[in-house]
C-alpha cells in the first residue's frame, strides 16, 4: 500500500479496502476455503480480530489468522482450526509491519450443488456476513 505524504488530504484518498480469497482450512469454522473477504488495510488491530498478514518467512504469501494477543515485538496469531497449523505456534510473533489489515466482511460464493429453492434460500441467508472479533477469548486463544 503506497504511503501518503503527511500533508496529503485524507479526504481525497480512496478507502483502504481490498478483497482477498481464503485458501485452506486454518480458519474453519469462521472462514472456509473459497470465501471472499473484505479487508480494511491499515485498520487498528485489537485482540480477537481476524487479520490479514504477510507470512514471516515467505512475505509474498498473505495469511488470514486471528490476532490472539499482543506480545513484545508484535502479534501472536492463531488459526481458528487447531488442527490446521500454520500460525504463531510455527513461526512465532508476527511483527506489526507484517500485519496488513483487519477482515471486516465475508462473502461465501454459491456452490454448484445448491440448486434447489431451499438450498438457494439457505445460501442467501448465510452467504454474506460481517466478520466479528472474538468477544471473549476462546479456550484455544487462552491455551497458548
Amino acid at each position: 500500500m503506497p504511503e501518503l505524504p503527511q500533508d496529503a488530504e485524507r479526504v481525497r484518498a480512496p478507502l483502504p479496502f481490498g478483497v482477498a480469497e481464503v485458501t485452506g482450512p486454518s480458519m474453519v469454522p469462521t472462514l472456509h476455503h473459497g470465501d471472499r473477504l473484505l479487508v480494511h488495510y491499515g485498520a487498528r488491530i485489537k485482540r480477537g480480530d481476524v487479520v490479514v498478514l504477510r507470512h514471516p518467512f515467505q512475505q509474498d504469501l498473505l495469511v488470514v489468522k486471528r490476532a490472539a494477543e499482543r506480545r513484545e515485538g508484535g502479534w501472536w496469531v492463531l488459526g481458528d482450526n487447531a488442527y490446521a497449523g500454520g500460525d504463531s505456534t510455527d513461526y512465532g510473533v508476527v511483527p506489526d509491519e507484517l500485519v496488513l489489515g483487519r477482515v471486516r466482511f465475508r462473502y461465501r460464493p454459491r456452490g454448484s450443488d445448491r440448486r434447489s429453492v431451499p438450498a438457494v434460500v439457505g445460501w442467501a441467508l448465510s452467504a454474506a456476513r460481517p466478520v466479528l472479533s472474538a468477544r471473549s477469548a476462546s479456550r484455544r486463544l487462552r491455551a497458548r
